[in-house]
């Protein structure tokens, strides 16, 4: 597997001299200043390219090209950011950047109640509450009709966990589920984003698969063409969140996509943390259902809950098998050897990391710290190498 490292360009604290100490060698990056649907400029994909390259590395995936709002949404104006999209894509082909990461969240990217849950060992990792995000849903966002998407016992531990927050347990519990984290294509304030979900009000789960398959049956042609992956990221947490429909949740999900748009270019982003978040996702027989169309990986993992709250755990200790899932795409790495695909290798990074050591004092982005990416990239390093030699 193509170890590579997640990097959010210049102003990203973890320089790219250390990420080539890491052993990994591809990177994977976006033009994050680059938002709102609009075309990326060919020479701004050539300045960045430049950069990784000049340290040593390779520019191997794009995560993300952010799907506008109007696509997700199916409005009028949705073409012309379909458009853009494509053009987009044609140019980092040209580049020889061809596998790319998105997803189609609707309003929030991947959401945590908790970016420093302090764990027995010391490190801190991060959290979903299901508890404190219903407080927030419910008692401080005060969505309408929030009350009835969550279970009524949900509702009054909810009730009782707000009356013990103080203003500022408030401000952070907000800035972490809204005001945008690395990858997110936008941050909100409160009224922002009640704004934004009432966007959304019309669009149920059938509607916004249906403009999912619309955008794909668009953008994957192209993608065709210029022989460049689509990979599409589950929902991160694999569930409804804020009354919004989630539509990548599930092995049934991506079956209806890959019928919807059969090309193998249709592909995913194989994320076990946002999957295993689920105790109904079987993610070893997943890895081997979809495993022709896994085109780029995300390795970490989670302990759940039984109210669906969740904490990032150890990448080799958590409920997802990760030896199994591991095995799998190994597997398949050698099926397309055999049948002689160009694609064979399938890109993974180690996916978010403990708080670990002195990291704990620095700035971070959330979830990619230098030390427990490290480490997490170790363990990962040690168990592919060890599949390897010995095959299950």
């Amino acid at each position: 597997m193509l170890q590579t490292w997640r990097w959010f360009g210049p102003s990203d604290p973890v320089h790219l001299e250390h990420v080539r100490q890491s052993g990994a060698s591809g990177i994977v990056t976006a033009l994050h200043e680059t938002y709102d649907g609009e075309e990326w400029s060919a020479t701004d994909i050539a300045t960045r390219q430049a950069e990784i390259e000049n340290a040593g590395l390779v520019w191997s995936v794009v995560e993300s090209i952010p799907v506008h709002a109007s696509i997700k949404l199916g409005t009028n104006d949705a073409a012309q950011y379909v458009a853009a999209y494509g053009a987009t894509i044609r140019k980092l082909a040209a580049a020889g950047i061809k596998t790319i990461c998105y997803n189609f969240m609707p309003v929030v990217d991947w959401t945590r109640t908790d970016l420093r849950f302090a764990l027995p060992s010391g490190a801190l990792a991060l959290r979903f509450d299901a508890i404190d995000f219903a407080a927030y849903d419910v008692f401080v966002l005060e969505r309408a009709g929030a009350d009835e998407d969550y279970a009524q016992s949900i509702v009054e531990e909810a009730r009782q966990r707000r009356r013990r927050f103080s203003d500022d347990d408030i401000a952070t519990l907000e800035f972490n589920i809204i005001s945008g984290l690395p990858g997110s294509e936008l941050s909100h304030d409160r009224q922002g984003v009640r704004i934004r979900i009432s966007e959304f009000s019309e669009i149920d789960a059938g509607a916004l698969r249906s403009n999912l398959i619309a955008f794909l049956s668009e953008i994957v042609p192209v993608a065709d063409e210029v022989g460049a992956r689509m990979c599409i990221h589950p929902d991160d947490p694999p569930f409804s969140l804020f009354g919004l429909p989630r539509v990548v949740s599930t092995a049934d999900d991506y079956r209806e996509l890959f019928s919807a748009v059969p090309s193998i270019a249709n592909g995913m982003t194989f994320c076990t943390g946002s999957l295993g978040a689920r105790a109904d996702n079987d993610l070893p027989a997943m890895a081997r259902e979809f495993g022709n169309r896994i085109h780029f990986a995300h390795l970490r993992n989670v302990r759940r809950e039984p109210d669906r709250s969740f904490h990032e755990s150890d990448h080799l200790d958590g409920d997802v098998d990760m030896v199994a899932v591991v095995s799998a795409m190994l597997d398949e790495e050698k099926r397309r050897q055999a049948a002689g695909r160009s694609d064979w290798e399938i890109a993974m990074r180690p996916d978010h990391g403990h708080l670990l050591l002195d990291d704990i004092h620095r700035k971070t982005n959330p979830g990619y710290s230098a030390i427990g990416r490290l480490k997490g990239l170790a363990e990962l390093r040690g168990l592919t190498k060890a599949l390897a030699a010995h095959p299950r």
